[in-house]
């Protein structure tokens, strides 16, 4: 329990899987001139370039990374075939004024061999200095470059300025990063990312749909109307099976008949701990907060399998209650210190991406706050406003614009309730579901024929595709074995109800 706040307060990527919505537009999204018009880009300046034109005549990789302008080391770990870099980039703070001042972006570069494609990973939070790699990454046997969100420490101007923490901004962060690197690594290249990290690619897509090659979005949210969440008390209502809602539902239900006594093992917890609820507003709240999570953290970490170890409700000790609550929730998470490394994300969620809202009948007449908004786990002096155009806007450019876009989601995954759904207008882009998978899902999860299906597009949009997949996609296999420190298995453990 001392421990807690280990896996809370670090974002912790699954390298190895890396890997309903829409509802009518509100009124206000319906009449409003596009917001974010496209805006006009120059052809490809390295288009067309022979592979020996190399400006930098040799040098080695670091040397040429480093003379990118804003480029600086903070170190270089070694891995055997591979050279991994530590990097900070220097990023304005509005892309609109870049002069109006600049910060650090922190980014890492795994290189392979500036022959071969790069893959773009963003998780939408922090960036691991471990080296690993993303799921397409092994698939192509390529280069990643992957990026920290813009406002996750340490990639925060000071002071900081919320507003400028958007969807649009991000992806010029991105896009600036490509720019610079694509004179190194001109090869094709792939933006990928997993929950917000595969909504991140996705946006970038939008904004700068000329700059990647290809994009694998996975586990990637939609919620195209925000206060239309009717899709996730129907997923819900039939994910896994009958008996396992039901040991779900008893478990929460306990947890708030007994909330007397489990709130005091709650307050003991904290004080031995130093944890306060200055953001959330009080330890009861926090406490709901987590038992409503129950079900869908359950869900979106675990498997159908893991049923079989929940407490059977009714002859639970409390402590057995307790205990479920931390393992599956986190009750360490609401606390002023489980929530500050993640203000960005709930900013976000209550300034353009939304945040699901679901009913939990089999609770009525027991809770006493009801699902919290994102603006209760944001500090009171940030200012929000809600744009409900932001999520709209994207979801028509993806049903009629998306190019060379797949979506890869989990069958048991609540974040999957509200997908990205393709429209007439799409062109060479998929939606996968991998059955039985949580919000883990990669495309190794898929059945066999779907699986050699998007494997062949993604070799084939990083452009390298043997003849042999051109020809027959059924046989297409990762071009990559299993490295066990690359492709290590690590639970994409975020804190309950994040993407």
């Amino acid at each position: 329990m001392r421990n807690a706040l280990r896996w809370l307060l670090s974002l912790v990527v699954l390298i190895g899987a890396m890997g309903v919505a829409g509802g009518p537009a509100t009124a206000h999204a319906a009449t409003a001139a596009e917001p974010y018009a496209a805006e006009p880009q120059p052809a490809d300046p390295y288009a067309g370039e022979p592979a020996s034109a190399d400006p930098y005549g040799g040098r080695d990789i670091k040397d040429r990374i480093l003379a990118i302008p804003g480029m600086s080391l903070i170190e270089e770990k070694p891995y055997p075939g591979y050279r991994f870099f530590v990097l900070d980039y220097t990023q304005p703070v509005d892309h609109r004024w870049p002069y109006r001042g600049t910060f650090q972006q922190r980014i890492t570069v795994l290189h392979k061999d500036t022959a071969r494609p790069t893959v773009f990973y963003t998780s939408g939070y922090h960036v691991s200095t471990t080296p690993r790699r993303a799921e397409p990454t092994a698939i192509v046997d390529g280069n990643q470059v992957s990026l920290e969100y813009r406002f996750f420490s340490p990639s925060r101007p000071s002071p900081a300025d919320w507003s400028k923490l958007d969807i649009r901004q991000a992806a010029g962060d991105q896009h600036r990063v490509f720019k610079a690197l694509k004179k190194i690594y001109r090869k094709n290249w792939i933006a990928t990312g997993g929950s917000k990290g595969g909504m991140t690619a996705t946006y970038y897509e939008r904004f700068y749909p000329r700059d990647m090659d290809g994009v694998v979005a996975y586990v990637a949210p939609n919620d195209v109307v925000n206060r239309e969440d009717s899709a996730y008390d129907r997923f819900l209502a039939r994910v896994g099976t009958r008996e396992c809602r039901d040991r779900l539902g008893a478990v929460q239900r306990q947890a708030l008949v007994r909330r007397e006594a489990l709130e005091a093992k709650y307050r003991r917890f904290a004080e031995e701990e130093g944890y306060t609820f200055t953001t959330v507003g009080s330890l009861s709240r926090a406490y709901e907060a987590v038992v409503l999570d129950f079900a869908w953290a359950f869900w979106q970490y675990s498997h159908l399998s893991d049923c079989e170890a929940l407490p059977t409700a009714a002859t639970a000790s409390d402590q057995e209650i307790y205990d479920a609550l931390d393992a599956v929730a986190g009750l360490a998470f609401y606390t002023d210190q489980g929530l500050a490394p993640y203000t960005p994300y709930y900013y976000q969620a209550g300034t353009e991406l939304g945040s699901p809202d679901i009913a939990q009948p089999h609770l009525d007449g027991l809770v006493r706050y009801g699902y919290q908004p994102p603006r209760s786990f944001v500090p009171r002096e940030i200012p929000m406003r809600f744009k409900p155009w932001a999520m709209y806007d994207v979801d028509r450019w993806v049903r009629h614009r998306a190019q060379r876009m797949m979506f890869v989601y989990g069958e048991n995954d609540p974040w999957g309730a509200e997908p990205f759904r393709l429209g007439r207008g799409s062109r060479d882009s998929y939606v996968y579901t991998a059955p039985g998978a949580n919000h883990g899902a990669g495309v190794a999860d898929l059945k066999k024929e779907e699986r050699a299906r998007a494997t062949a597009s993604i070799l084939e949009w990083a452009g390298v595709a043997p003849r042999a997949v051109r020809e027959n996609p059924a046989g297409a296999k990762r071009l990559t074995g299993f490295d066990a420190g690359l492709d290590k298995q690590e639970a994409r453990r975020m804190p309950a109800f994040l993407p």
